[in-house]
């Protein structure tokens, strides 16, 4: 490619950081000083600056791409091969073991046999790579020139999310949900939390670390059932979340940090995003199952030199050039998913002596035999009910529970805007059962009198209050016996069974990426030594994302193409908001249940009148501090200060 840089050989031959990115910048342990030899932008010096576009060293033209599975990482890692890597499109082949693109961003049915989700992923205005990608991505029901960023504005800007029922209890009634109830140790707790070092935290749980009362605490059922976690998750990936989604703490409860798309969320980015692919030429290949990699290390390194897939029952190398490339999707948390309906359980048939050999593990511990820099699948695939749970699609026509919906509903259900807001999480429910109703139509199609509701439980392994079954040993009616149960309208079941479809998914790996871990039994998304491999997805190692969202996913496949190609541009780290001292002081007030936090009083009475007075959250002047074991500390600082003042 020396042809587009030729006009700038004399500053780029003698440039010590031209071939030499780092292409993952950590902002955790990066000192933001700038000095003489400093070009590039800070590690999390997010913005347009950012934009540029990468220049490959020398021409792909010839390269072959080859991505092992279709999901939104895989997707998202072809389309940067395309657009920063100038590879022709017709060189990426997608090999796709499914009948169907999308992975574990799925959406799927119709109104006749029941439309089906297995799950979703929180959205956030801060996923700067996920947002980088769509709005270059056509939109799927605006013209020209438009983009699917530009649609999911139009509807967020002008339909504000937040829950009028974000918890309930006995038998359907609204429960206050305006606290966290967190007491001072407990908010200290957090705070040590966030202090400690990443790698402190290697195997550690939640309980290891929590006690008893933050446990119990409506902070906590807020955070688990919004994001999945149990008591027995990793500490580790709790503290990058609180650190990622620190800004959004303050809408936790209400749900108002939260920005829904119009569609389900394989209609509104993975439709697109496919259409662009294949529109330039990419092929994708469906039920070809790749079973290992033939890998050959020397001095230089290691380098994929075969792809060993099975296709129609037969064994099949797909041999790698020199400047091809392989990217695989390493795990799968949707795997060896159970399906039920009305009338039939989810049949489930394996248990954790048989765990973890489908083929999505089985491709990452074949892998893993290989070298440790492939990390340990074990870790997160062989302890089903740590990692299962079960969810329920409904769809529903009028009937009782659409009525007791809209009782719990920001706007009516049918008009197209915010429904619930988000989840609503049943307290006394033995399952700790929640649901949902996003924006409806949640399908492209979906007749106006049919709404999509979507439900799911964390405790597997306990008896419903009203079924005196676990959940994945109940059908669709059954669980809609539970359901009604707990919004008292038990007695109008019949008419809830009559016009509701129930379509069941037991998943025993779904938050299997969630188990406690430690430094390397995740691989990095390059591993040490490979030249041309990539790994991506919810298993490999970023510095400081999280897992279970898109953007750690289009983050993953975005690494992985400009440090294989050595393109001379960074993936920047995550949005800087956790250092705003704006955000760090609403927080502090926001784990307090918004009275007033230790020294807030003296910090409001420094900054009266000043430039920096609307850094502090909402607040009375008048407000004063309230007794804490902090008290004698803010005391004695107070008297220095004075002191200060003679």
């Amino acid at each position: 490619m020396k042809e587009i840089t030729s006009k700038f050989d004399k500053v780029l031959n003698a440039s010590a950081e031209y071939g030499n990115v780092n292409h993952e910048p950590d902002s955790s342990k990066e000192q933001q000083r700038n000095t003489p030899k400093k070009s590039m932008p800070f590690s999390d010096q997010i913005g347009n600056y950012q934009r540029n576009k990468g220049i490959p060293p020398k021409s792909y033209k010839d390269s072959k791409i080859y991505i092992v599975g279709s999901g939104i990482a895989g997707m998202s890692a072809a389309y940067y091969f395309i657009r920063d890597g100038h590879v022709p499109a017709e060189n990426i082949t997608f090999l796709e073991q499914l009948h169907v693109e999308g992975g574990s961003l799925d959406g799927a049915g119709n109104a006749t046999d029941g439309y089906v989700i297995r799950g979703g992923r929180e959205m956030d205005m801060t996923y700067e790579n996920l947002w980088d990608m769509f709005q270059d991505i056509p939109a799927l029901e605006m013209p020209a020139p438009y983009s699917v960023l530009d649609e999911y504005r139009l509807i967020n800007d002008n339909d504000s999310n937040y829950s009028k029922a974000r918890l309930i209890h006995k038998l359907g009634e609204i429960k206050d949900f305006s606290k966290f109830g967190l007491g001072k140790m407990d908010q200290l707790a957090i705070i040590r939390l966030l202090l400690k070092n990443k790698e402190d935290l290697d195997d550690l749980t939640i309980e290891d670390y929590f006690s008893e009362s933050f446990l119990s605490s409506n902070f906590w059922t807020f955070w688990r059932t919004m994001f999945a976690f149990e008591n027995w998750h990793s500490l580790l990936e709790l503290k990058l979340y609180m650190h990622r989604f620190l800004h959004a703490i303050d809408g936790l409860n209400d749900l108002s940090s939260l920005v829904f798309p119009k569609y389900n969320q394989y209609d509104t980015f993975v439709t697109p995003l496919r259409k662009v692919l294949q529109s330039k030429g990419v092929n994708i290949r469906f039920n070809v199952l790749v079973k290992d990699l033939d890998i050959q290390s020397n001095t230089d390194g290691k380098v994929v030199e075969a792809l060993i897939t099975e296709q129609d029952g037969k064994e099949v190398k797909i041999p790698i050039g020199k400047d091809d490339f392989v990217i695989v999707t390493t795990g799968s948390m949707t795997e060896d998913t159970f399906y039920g309906d009305n009338k039939n359980a989810p049949i489930i048939g394996i248990d954790n002596s048989s765990s973890g050999q489908s083929a999505g593990w089985k491709l990452w511990k074949n892998l893993a035999a290989k070298s440790t820099i492939f990390g340990k699948p074990e870790k997160f695939c062989s302890n089903i009910e740590k990692s299962a749970w079960e969810s329920a699609t409904l769809t529903c026509k009028p009937s009782a529970l659409v009525e007791k919906l809209k009782e719990y509903s920001v706007n009516d259900p049918y008009s197209g805007k915010t429904v619930t807001g988000g989840i609503i999480t049943i307290t006394d429910s033995d399952w700790l059962m929640s649901f949902t109703c996003n924006r409806q139509p949640h399908f492209p199609g979906q007749p106006d009198d049919v709404l999509v509701l979507w439900v799911y439980a964390l405790f597997m392994d306990k008896e419903g209050n009203y079924i005196k079954k676990p959940m994945p040993q109940c059908t669709g009616d059954e669980i809609l016996a539970e359901l009604c149960h707990h919004l008292g309208i038990i007695d109008q079941l019949d008419d809830v069974i009559k016009n509701t479809i129930v379509r069941t998914t037991f998943m025993p790996y779904i938050t299997s990426m969630f188990m406690p871990r430690a430094k390397g039994d995740r691989p990095r998304v390059v591993p040490e030594g490979c030249k041309n491999l990539g790994l991506i997805g919810q298993f490999v190692e970023t510095n400081n994302d999280v897992v279970f969202t898109m953007e750690s996913s289009v983050r993953t496949a975005r690494i992985a193409v400009y440090e294989l190609l050595n393109l001379n541009k960074q993936v920047p780290d995550i949005n800087p908001l956790q250092y705003d001292i704006r955000h760090l002081l609403k927080a502090a007030k926001t784990l307090n249940d918004d009275k007033p936090f230790v020294g807030e009083g003296l910090l409001r009475k420094i900054l009266k009148g000043t430039y920096f007075e609307h850094i502090l959250p909402i607040g009375s002047e008048e407000q004063e501090d309230h007794e804490s074991f902090l008290t004698e500390q803010i005391t004695k600082f107070k008297d220095w200060l004075k002191g200060i003042k003679g």
